[in-house]
């Protein structure tokens, strides 16, 4: 599904998908809760990034960046310092030396959990 050419918001992003912008506003709730107020938040035509210096954290709709198939609403990924070994990580990417940002498919907002919030944190804290 293409997505739109230039969303300026989440509901525009997931505009196609109820399950993604639920997946999208608890996935920015759990960012705030784990981050405080230091975070600027960009909405661009293929995800929501959430930054502090530079962006550690973020949520986009699976048909933007994913070339395998994948049949969960969101995509939330996050910027580690080290590459993470869970089943959970449906992807890992090594953009730079210093940097692996990992894939996690999220069917559910339930599966925004403890662990979850865990990397984030330990992402928004290598990213300032």
């Amino acid at each position: 599904m293409p997505t739109p050419a230039t969303p300026s918001t989440p509901e525009v992003l997931f505009a196609h998908s109820r399950d993604g912008l639920a997946i999208h506003d608890a996935f920015a709730r759990l960012v705030a809760d784990v981050t405080g107020d230091d975070v600027q938040v960009r909405t661009t035509k293929t995800q929501v990034a959430f930054r502090r210096r530079r962006g550690f954290a973020f949520v986009w709709p699976p048909w933007v960046g994913v070339r395998d198939h994948v049949d969960a609403p969101a995509v939330v990924s996050f910027s580690l310092g080290r590459e993470l070994a869970s089943p959970r990580v449906r992807q890992v990417a090594h953009p730079s030396s210093r940097v692996w940002v990992h894939h996690v498919e999220v069917r559910d907002p339930a599966e925004l959990d403890d662990e979850l919030a865990g990397w984030v944190r330990e992402a928004y804290d290598a990213a300032g």
